[in-house]
């Protein structure tokens, strides 16, 4: 019969002290070390007991390895000797183990961490939301914002990445956006062009192109045609916002850039429809910045020129000299990006635009020989010097035409 012994502190034997050796049951094998209290009995009906003494979970600096123990010792580091870091040492018949019992963090130190991954997190988030949004920037400012006009962002990249820079790409990304402009009045009838600047139909044009128009037709770049209404004017700048009247879904809104950021020197596409060519496209750079252009705010006068009374053209006045004939007596100068590009009849209203398919100006006035009575027809054509309000101008007007526009 296996003997037992009280558990008093420590494990003990009536007749033998320390852990001289181990209690044999009847199988002959050790069952626990031997240990001694002088005023302890022994019962026999007590439970043996563990194996080892419960060990409490210390903590200790990093690097520092805890061997617990079942033996003696220890305590304070001056009781039955070896004690390791406040525990016993090792007993001959026990196994050594690790412990590695998690070291809480220096206080001090904690907070500077925090405070690091602060600014890291919301950078990496900023970055995650910048990625997600990347080319439709234009299209969720305009669903969080509540409106639908067109983004002024110069990052914002409309063509395609595989013919970025290209006039291909510039023309097949900002086509749809283009749209010709018939006018028609007591006089007769014009045509120019116009920008498509929200998904509800409104478009940019020059005040000449529909000014005293008695029915102005829209016609999309997929050739359906629509009828528009005047919203408003503004004669001292030339410009005017038409709107279309049951306009279709799926509308291909133009993305406004940032004439401040052009350059002489940057390559530019137009597309219009000069002599009613809906959508044709031609391709230069910017010759000048700031030129002052001189425009007639006479309606009657401009109607006489654009509809046949004179070469077919907006008269203008640029340097000291009128071109495409008399501008009147009632003008307005504003400053205006030079181009290269090609304009002829009907470019009026339509878009200049950079390489990334920003919109950077309205084609507004353009000089060719065809307009000096002295040319010969096999002269005829662009000379390579065109004129377009910068879109700057247009979105500072914005406001003002929506409310009717400075000729109300």
């Amino acid at each position: 019969m296996t003997e037992s012994f009280r558990r008093s502190g420590e494990y003990e034997h009536p007749q033998q002290g320390g852990l001289s050796g181990y209690v044999q049951g009847d199988d002959q094998q050790p069952a626990y070390p031997r240990q001694q209290h002088a005023s302890s009995p022994v019962n026999p009906e007590w439970p043996p007991p563990p194996a080892n003494q419960p060990v409490a979970p210390v903590a200790v600096e990093p690097g520092t390895t805890v061997w617990p123990g079942s033996g003696q010792g220890g305590h304070g580091g001056g009781h039955g000797g070896g004690g390791y870091a406040g525990y016993p040492s090792p007993d001959a018949g026990s196994t050594a183990v690790l412990a590695a019992t998690p070291v809480q963090e220096d206080p001090a130190h904690a907070p500077a961490k925090k405070r690091a991954k602060g600014p890291l997190a919301l950078l990496a988030a900023v970055a995650i939301v910048a990625a997600a949004i990347g080319g439709g920037t234009a299209y969720g400012i305009q669903e969080l914002t509540g409106k639908d006009t067109a983004s002024s962002s110069t990052s914002t990249n409309v063509v395609p990445t595989a013919k970025k820079g290209t006039v291909a790409g510039v023309a097949q990304a900002v086509s749809p956006s283009i749209v010709e402009i018939s006018a028609t009045s007591n006089a007769g009838s014009s045509t120019g062009a116009g920008v498509i600047i929200t998904s509800g139909g409104e478009i940019i044009t020059n005040n000449h192109v529909i000014s005293g128009a008695s029915e102005i037709k829209v016609q999309l770049s997929s050739g359906k045609s629509y009828t528009a209404k005047v919203v408003g004017t503004d004669s001292k700048k030339d410009l005017a916002l038409i709107k279309l009247e049951k306009a279709p879904s799926g509308l291909k809104v133009a993305t406004l850039g940032n004439s401040d950021g052009v350059q002489v020197g940057d390559d530019v596409v137009a597309i219009g429809s000069p002599e009613g060519l809906t959508g044709t496209v031609t391709s230069g750079i910017i010759s000048a910045l700031n030129r002052d252009v001189t425009v007639s705010t006479d309606e009657s006068q401009g109607r006489q020129q654009q509809q046949g009374g004179g070469n077919g053209q907006w008269p203008f006045s640029f340097g000291g000299q009128e071109f495409n004939g008399d501008t009147g007596s009632s003008t307005t100068t504003y400053k205006a990006l030079q181009t290269d590009a090609s304009l002829n009849p009907g470019n009026s209203g339509g878009a200049l635009i950079d390489m990334n398919g920003n919109i950077i100006g309205i084609n507004s006035a353009m000089y060719s020989a065809a307009s000096d009575s002295s040319s010969s027809s096999s002269s005829a054509g662009s000379v390579g010097l065109g004129f377009a309000i910068p879109i700057n101008t247009v979105k500072s007007d914005l406001a003002s035409l929506r409310a009717g526009g400075s000729d109300s």
